[in-house]
């Protein structure tokens, strides 16, 4: 069974950082893409970033590749979401997912196939 496991959310005040991790188990992780999406209330889940199979190539969402960097390490089954100089507008539950390559277009979420729970992040004072 696949699993995908997020975590490192929580509260953070205007202009402070993050770490979110997640796990990935049940499949050959070098094999799967990896990316992070957020949702916000009443919007459409949006790609942050993303990352090859080896972690050698990255893509980040133009808002957002000043202020987030992905990174994953495949010994681990880990891929690695930090983000700093935080907004009130990243309020959002944040999402991993794995896409295998090749697989429609990164930027969009039906092209994942599998996902986790997501983890709330809410930029707040």
């Amino acid at each position: 069974q696949v699993q995908l496991a997020e975590s490192g959310g929580g509260l953070v005040q205007p202009g402070g950082s993050l770490r979110l991790s997640c796990v990935a188990s049940g499949l050959i992780f070098e094999d799967w893409g990896m990316g992070w999406f957020r949702q916000a209330p009443g919007k459409e889940r949006e790609l942050v970033a993303w990352t090859n199979v080896m972690g050698t190539v990255t893509e980040y969402a133009d808002s957002m590749k000043d202020r987030f960097t992905l990174s994953r390490d495949n010994t681990k089954n880990t891929v690695e979401l930090g983000g700093f100089n935080l907004r009130p507008e990243d309020t959002a539950v944040y999402y991993c997912a794995a896409r295998k390559p090749g697989n429609g277009d990164l930027w969009n979420a039906n092209a994942y196939s599998w996902w986790g729970q997501g983890t709330q992040v809410t930029v707040s004072s």
